[in-house]
């Protein structure tokens, strides 16, 4: 390891597990630390399948699975953490794409463990499934994948160091792509305790070795609001003089989180509702606030693991949602006796919770562990929830009745949309009867192999008509800008002529009655001119879908079209081009010295400026001379129907990019700033990103 390197480990490691910032054990915990020796390492298997299939251990070997590694070395300390022994991790990328994570927990066992006859330390590094997670004398509850997680980094890894204090002595041992590389070894004494892993991914399983950032910070901001008390420290090393250090510590735990998810939303109630009990083996922590929008944003957890597809405390905490809501309602005469109950989706309207629990023995559906399994958690969720939130009403009644009035609108607007939606998507409308007169439909019947381009203007639509393939190319133009969904309700998006034409024709219906599998089409394309204009009608019919049609992007059907932005023509050849740094490229590949730029004629007509024109036959002169032709294309209108076949919808020379949400969290805040009412808070983003800006098109 080079020696700077070295020395930033060293800092690190002295520093994490500094004896005066050690949290005190609770009662009872040293003899549990006692303990935890190799006896209680379990195992199961080594590691060589990890190499062979890693995708299996870590979602792929891109981005995602990268990132993965960090994750699973940081859950470690929090493991340590929820069992009383671990108050700070720290996490640094180094040089060179190495990455640091210490804790100043127990420290890994050390001692020679009685079946691989290895130190346990070794044992857990190189075989796949040990740990002190399995048994029960090793962790109450845990995270991770159960003993998976450092043995599956340390096999994925070119070099790996691990540094452990514990019993009064510093003890190292080094690993190359999961085999030992060097025994375990004593290099000094120390008053401390902790874990140190430092690794570089391996080139041969990575695609990609650069970490971001910004997703590291995500992922153990997170972290942190899930463990109370856990302070996580972040560094980036990776140049030299620039790094900047991040902290976080939550006391305030998921009412934190809470909080932080709503800054940027008006609230309905003044004071978040919490609470922190555990029944049964089953620690229940959650928080609920209710803000002025129409959507809903609830975060599930099992062990600190994000629970994406919910699972049985998403089922108890809604039950008792709605239960308790009524109850309250009818007790207090909000609603009367012939109306009828608030529904799950009435008062789940607005709605931003963060539910967390912690179990022994949790069961995951899949190996993503994107859904909890466990029954018996949904009944200690909604018991808890019940009693505590009919507490919250009662001593809130401020709070409870803005609650309940936000509930009641969404009711009543429900209503509204219902009736809407059934004027307009009455029965047999979907059947292809009664289609909108502006679709021009495809003659296929499949959906597998059918698409649907959403096109801006009559002008670009007439021309997709025209070159498309008619057997399973639909075109749909849409005219101008449509309603921003942001600010409105179904009832409202219903009535607007636009998206009534855009629902009908996808066939899957809205709201309560969406189904995405009457999809007439398996892709939906929105092509849209490359201007400002069109951005803007791009981001609006994202917005829809978004919002009302999430299934469609979750499940791939949601596509951009890239239409290119220049055509180069040098005598009779033509090329097409997508970026400012392709069209740079070809220039000077095709002779033509200096980027020359001939904009449109069309473009050029409607400029209207004597300056204009003069520079742009400047720019024609120059062309000439170096026998090119450089037009620029902003409108999908200014291509003609073989043009745009054979550039921007010809499956095999088209460029299109699949809409997906892989951060909901943060693509609800952006949706939010740039299409809700907060005028300031978007004045606030445009400003702090103008310089960042692209193209920028005035």
């Amino acid at each position: 390891m080079p020696k700077k390197v070295s020395e930033k480990v060293a800092k690190i490691s002295k520093k994490i597990t500094s004896s005066a910032e050690i949290k005190k054990t609770k009662p009872g915990a040293q003899s549990a630390e006692a303990q935890y020796t190799a006896k209680q390492i379990t195992v199961l298997e080594g590691l060589d399948p990890v190499r062979k299939r890693p995708g299996m251990y870590i979602g792929n070997t891109a981005a995602e699975g990268l990132h993965h590694l960090i994750w699973e070395a940081v859950d470690n300390g929090i493991d340590e953490a929820m069992a009383g022994y671990c108050d700070r991790i720290e996490v640094a990328l180094l040089p060179e794409g190495k990455v640091c994570v210490a804790d100043n927990g127990r420290g890994i066992p050390v001692d020679k463990h009685p079946v691989t006859k290895l130190s346990a330390l070794e044992t857990v590094m190189t075989k796949l499934h040990a740990g002190g997670k399995f048994g029960d004398s090793g962790y109450k509850v845990s995270g991770g994948l159960h003993g998976v997680g450092i043995s599956v980094v340390n096999a994925l890894s070119v070099y790996l160091r691990t540094e452990v204090k514990r019993e009064g002595k510093i003890w190292v041992q080094e690993y190359e792509r999961g085999k030992t590389k060097s025994k375990l070894k004593s290099i000094g004494l120390t008053k401390e305790r902790g874990t140190t892993q430092i690794w570089q991914a391996d080139p041969q399983i990575f695609s990609v070795l650069d970490y971001n950032l910004d997703l590291i910070l995500k992922h153990l901001r997170q972290q942190a609001y899930l463990t109370k008390g856990i302070k996580i420290l972040v560094r980036d090393e990776r140049l030299a003089g620039k790094s900047r250090p991040y902290m976080f510590y939550f006391e305030g735990g998921i009412a934190s989180f809470v909080s932080h998810l709503n800054h940027k939303h008006e609230v309905k109630q003044e004071k978040i509702f919490y609470v922190d009990k555990e029944q049964d083996g089953v620690q229940v922590e959650l928080a609920v606030q209710y803000t002025t929008d129409y959507r809903e944003l609830v975060y599930t957890f099992a062990n600190n693991i994000h629970t994406v597809e919910g699972g049985m405390h998403l089922v108890g905490f809604r039950s008792a949602l709605t239960r308790v809501l009524n109850n309250y309602a009818r007790k207090n005469n909000i609603l009367k006796e012939k109306e009828d109950n608030l529904s799950g989706d009435d008062v789940r309207e607005g709605l931003t919770a963060v539910i967390s629990v912690k179990l022994r023995e949790p069961q995951f559906e899949g190996q993503t562990k994107a859904k909890l399994g466990n029954a018996e958690v949904r009944t200690v969720v909604e018991t808890i929830f019940n009693d505590y939130f009919s507490a919250y009403l009662e001593e809130n009644p401020r709070d409870a009745r803005a609650i309940l009035d936000k509930c009641l609108l969404a009711q009543r607007a429900r209503a509204a949309a219902r009736n809407a939606r059934e004027a307009v998507l009455r029965k047999g409308v979907l059947d292809g009867l009664t289609l909108p007169g502006k679709l021009a439909d495809c003659s296929s019947r499949n959906p597998e192999e059918c698409e649907l381009y959403i096109v801006e203007g009559d002008s670009a639509g007439g021309s997709a008509k025209q070159g498309r393939d008619r057997r399973f190319q639909a075109i749909l133009p849409l005219r101008g800008k449509i309603l921003n969904v942001e600010k409105s309700r179904l009832d409202k998006i219903l009535a607007n002529s636009e998206l009534k034409a855009l629902i009908v024709a996808m066939g899957t219906n809205v709201g309560e009655q969406f189904d995405v599998h009457e999809l007439r089409y398996d892709r939906i394309i929105i092509m849209t001119d490359a201007d400002v204009d069109g951005s803007h009608i791009r981001t609006l019919l994202l917005t829809l879908f978004y919002r009302y049609f999430p299934e469609i992007i979750t499940d791939g059907h949601l596509y951009i079209a890239k239409p290119p932005l220049y055509q180069i023509k040098k005598g009779k050849e033509a090329h097409w081009v997508f970026t400012d740094e392709e069209l740079d490229s070809l220039v000077k590949k095709l002779g033509g010295g200096e980027m020359v730029s001939i904009f449109a004629e069309a473009e050029a007509a409607d400029s209207g400026s004597a300056e204009v024109q003069e520079a742009e036959n400047e720019e024609t002169k120059a062309a000439k001379a170096n026998k090119l032709n450089i037009q620029r294309y902003k409108g999908l209108g200014e291509m003609n129907p073989q043009q745009l076949w054979d550039t921007t919808m010809n499956p095999q020379t088209r460029i299109m990019k699949v809409v997906t949400i892989d951060e909901a969290q943060k693509a609800d805040e952006i949706f939010e700033i740039l299409m809700g009412s907060d005028v300031t808070a978007r004045k606030r983003f445009i400003q702090t990103h103008a310089k960042s800006v692209k193209n920028l098109d005035i």
